[in-house]
């Protein structure tokens, strides 16, 4: 808590720094306008987004100073409604273009400045940059046009089903973490904000008395609890960002791959198989979260697998996506999915997905990964066929093994492991050694 003078009032010079410090720390951009749109305080990143090294350098200035004249004119516009109606705005969508030709998104909430009387004086806003976002769904909407684009050349009906359905899965998780971003945006307790610009806005004739009330005293530490929590918030959002990011390049890559399908292949490289099996849950998270269903790992160590990472993805999430329906459909009273790693036939790795859900009968496991076959209402018969065709090409095969209805299934993925004897480390070999190296795994 400030020091207080003999009075009980806190130090007019301490309210200074507290109030300095507020401004120097939030991580938004905080600013206070009078009547004229002119600025009164700014807070730190909102003058360094100007590229300026001092938030004092902006008083008495306007958005004229700093923005395109039209661009200007609009936040303009906006404050004085504000002043006018006493309406503020909330959370407003703007596209802000900078004089150093980048362009931003931001959130913009613009609220009436009123002093001890309740006359407006003027203005105060918060902007909070959500430009990530933005340009996650901008990216997104560009990866769908391209997917489309990419699926009437490529003029193979059967690729690009399958190449559809496995971005289905992929965007079935986009939808999930943008929901959860969105969701986390809409609860910020960013408007805590706002209320105490106001509350300090009201006291600001005499804000030595107000700090001396008990709830004044409470503003430093309310200070500081809001600080921590807004900076908890922040990173998780940049995590859900973060994971947004990887859903659109697995995306990226799956349109990448129809597009060159017809000419050389994938990548061939070593691939660890319990990055990629933990990658295959990732992608799948928001679909097993909302079914409820229980994931048990058993992974025994194993060598890396030689392999293009994508397509193994692709079949894995259609073996993990597979085993979630069958898990729907026979309805046990615990879902479990069982990912198992485990040395497989000589010289291969065995990744294998089991399901305790609602089984497959005999008569069907010849079929399982035939054209088009199915037996559910809504399928399509084309997801375990196009992960077949995709094993084999890859040098490997996939397996089903079930009991009967009832009784669940295992699909087994076995892939070419790294020969143990002939994979020295990369690392400590020289760089034509290493690249040497590489090429033996790869047989080039």
């Amino acid at each position: 808590m400030p020091p207080s003078d003999s009075a009980g009032t806190v130090p007019e010079s301490t309210l200074r720094n507290l109030l300095r410090a507020f401004l120097d720390n939030i991580p938004e951009h905080v600013y206070f306008k009078d009547l004229d749109s002119r600025f009164l305080a700014v807070s730190a990143t909102f003058a360094q987004r100007h590229k300026l090294t001092s938030a004092d350098s902006m008083v008495g200035k306007t958005d004229f100073d700093f923005f395109p004249e039209s661009q200007a004119r609009v936040f303009r516009e906006d404050e004085q409604a504000v002043i006018r109606t006493g309406v503020p705005v909330i959370e407003k969508l703007q596209k802000q273009a900078w004089h150093d030709g980048a362009f931003t998104w931001s959130l913009t909430t613009k609220l009436p400045l009123r002093d001890e009387n309740g006359t407006i004086i003027g203005t105060f806003g918060i902007s909070r940059d959500v430009t990530a976002s933005r340009r996650l769904q901008e990216q997104l909407e560009t990866t769908h046009k391209d997917l489309v684009d990419a699926s009437r050349k490529a003029g193979m009906a059967d690729v690009a089903t399958g190449v559809l359905h496995n971005v289905g899965n992929v965007l079935n998780s986009v939808n999930v973490a943008a929901e959860v971003l969105a969701d986390g945006l809409r609860r910020s307790r960013i408007d805590g904000i706002t209320r105490l610009a106001a509350l300090l806005s009201e006291h600001a004739s005499d804000l030595p008395a107000f700090f001396a009330t008990p709830k004044g005293a409470k503003v430093p530490s309310y200070l500081g609890q809001l600080a921590e929590h807004l900076s908890a918030e922040r990173t998780r959002h940049l995590e859900e960002v973060a994971e947004l990011r990887k859903y659109i390049d697995h995306i990226k890559d799956v349109v990448t791959m129809q597009q060159s399908f017809a000419g050389a292949p994938g990548l061939i490289e070593p691939n660890d198989p319990v990055a990629l099996a933990e990658d295959s849950l990732r992608l799948n998270a928001g679909a097993l979260a909302r079914h409820e269903v229980r994931i048990i790992r058993d992974f025994t160590p194993t060598p890396h697998v030689l392999a293009d990472r994508t397509r193994v993805l692709q079949i894995l999430v259609n073996l993990v996506r597979n085993a979630k329906h069958a898990l729907d459909e026979g309805a046990p009273a615990e879902k479990n999915l069982t990912l198992r790693i485990a040395p497989g036939a000589p010289g291969r790795v065995r990744i294998s997905v089991t399901d305790n859900g609602i089984g497959i009968p005999a008569e069907n496991l010849d079929r399982i990964f035939a054209h088009g076959f199915t037996t559910r209402k809504n399928g399509h018969g084309f997801g375990l066929h196009s992960a077949a065709n995709a094993a084999e090409e890859l040098g490997g095969s996939i397996t089903v093994h079930s009991d009967g209805p009832g009784c669940g299934a295992t699909f087994a993925l076995e892939l070419p492991a790294v020969p143990e004897a002939t994979a020295p480390d990369p690392t400590a070999a020289s760089g034509t050694e290493a690249a040497l190296i590489l090429a033996a795994r790869l047989k080039v």
